[in-house]
């Protein structure tokens, strides 16, 4: 399982892309490793619109933009490195809309509740992005543009049942990133009880 660990390790926030094209069965890959995710009672209540045309991402990547100028640039600015910042920057402002497809992942309230939608889409969402790391590709977990749920709605010509959850642009990275950097997980992990360390 070595490889696993591996892809785990590369698994990246990728915030600019190519415009090399992402082929539907590269897309069909992803999305059967998403639905392999475990979810609530089984249900399955995940929906994903997979957006390649042009004039959709680039209607997506603008609500990014107007949900990170008008509050989401200062919630981030006191919180995350400036380097940081400059990147999600980057990304907020046309990166995200220039990967050639955008996966919308929603939630189906028809087949949950609302009470277990992130316990039932986030796992699928990982696998996703797992599995676009595995494949070489870039990919990234985008939330924000989720506060403008009714135009979500009537851009993707969603049912009412349906609340978009996430947002995940995928192409093929500007540039190569190294593994991620995290603290070692002995330093938040405890035996038995809360402040016994691991191991």
């Amino acid at each position: 399982m070595t490889d696993f660990f591996d892809v785990v390790a590369r698994q990246r926030a990728h915030r600019r892309f190519t415009d090399a094209p992402v082929d539907d069965a590269t897309v069909e890959r992803l999305l059967d490793a998403a639905v392999r995710a475990p979810s609530a009672e089984n249900r399955q209540p995940w929906e994903f619109i997979v957006v390649r045309d042009a004039a959709i991402r680039n209607a997506l990547g603008d609500l990014m933009t107007r949900a990170w100028d008008s509050g989401g640039r200062q919630w981030s600015e006191p919180r995350i490195s400036e380097h940081l910042l400059a990147d999600v920057e980057s990304g907020m402002h046309g990166g995200f809309a220039g990967a050639p497809v955008m996966i919308v992942a929603a939630a189906d309230l028809a087949r949950t509740t609302e009470a277990t939608v992130g316990s039932s889409l986030f796992p699928a969402i990982q696998n996703l992005l797992l599995a676009a790391s595995a494949l070489g590709l870039g990919s990234a977990l985008t939330t924000i543009a989720t506060s403008f749920g009714s135009e979500l709605r009537e851009l993707l010509a969603l049912p009412d049942t349906l609340r978009v959850v996430a947002i995940l642009p995928i192409g093929h990275p500007v540039k190569q990133l190294g593994p991620s950097r995290r603290d070692p997980a002995r330093e938040h992990a405890h035996r038995n009880r809360f402040g016994t360390p691991w191991p």
